[in-house]
């Protein structure tokens, strides 16, 4: 199944757009979950990283598909977002948050099924990972990959993932062990990295979303290794 969202405000492109999602379900056998947001304020206000795919109008009353894409990227490095304008010159921006694609309105469903296509192709098919957090009362179960990293916090654990920040009891060293063969990677004795993602390093600190994470003086070439060898197999 793939998780859509469909961020319009016009009405005659929210029913043109679900009508070709439809026709796309039957013409290709492809099973999608369709959500729509009538402003960029509604799906930010609601963003838990639970979409595939954003369909994005650029201009909105209160929220424009710009800034509302903005806001996304700073939760999920992985969703597919595709804008959707009658002014071409405003898809140029969309290479600064990472967007695959636009569409021109009129929006004709030929070159919508061609993009979209391309889109549902960029979407990881693997079995995502699962990994359960003990939070006070219970257990929270997240993929893998939406974890960004872990901190060390007196006896607890801090996770930072694409649905918030999640106190949980435990030790590093479980964390680490649990999360070996994931990707992660020890920064320093406070932090485990999901290597993922990583966006750089700067001033001897690893960048994870917008966030400076301090590598040890001890740790750095180890790091850096496996960063290296992680960007190498991607």
């Amino acid at each position: 199944m793939v998780r859509i969202a469909i961020v319009e405000d016009e009405d005659i492109y929210v029913e043109k757009l679900t009508e070709y999602l439809e026709e796309y379900q039957k013409e290709f056998g492809e099973t999608l979950e369709i959500t729509v947001y009538r402003d960029g304020d509604g799906i930010v206000s609601q963003y838990q990283a639970q979409f595939d795919i954003i369909l994005m109008d650029i201009q909105m009353k209160f929220m424009d598909g710009m800034s509302a894409a903005e806001e996304i990227r700073r939760q999920d490095s992985r969703v597919v977002i595709m804008f959707i304008t009658n002014m071409a010159q405003y898809a140029i921006r969309g290479y600064e948050v990472d967007a695959l694609d636009y569409i021109l309105k009129p929006v004709s469903y030929f070159a919508f099924s061609q993009k979209l296509s391309r889109a549902i192709s960029r979407i990881p098919r693997e079995e995502e990972r699962k990994f359960t957090i003990p939070v006070k009362g219970g257990v929270l179960c997240v993929n893998v990959s939406d974890i960004y990293y872990v901190e060390s916090a007196g006896h607890n654990l801090v996770f930072h993932t694409a649905s918030g920040v999640h106190l949980a009891s435990g030790t590093m060293k479980s964390a680490e062990e649990k999360l070996a063969d994931a990707g992660f990677s020890r920064g320093n004795k406070c932090y485990l990295i999901n290597l993922e993602h990583v966006e750089g390093i700067q001033d001897k600190c690893a960048v994870v979303k917008g966030e400076l994470l301090q590598i040890s003086r001890p740790r750095m070439s180890a790091f850096m290794q496996e960063l290296t060898r992680y960007w190498g197999d991607r």
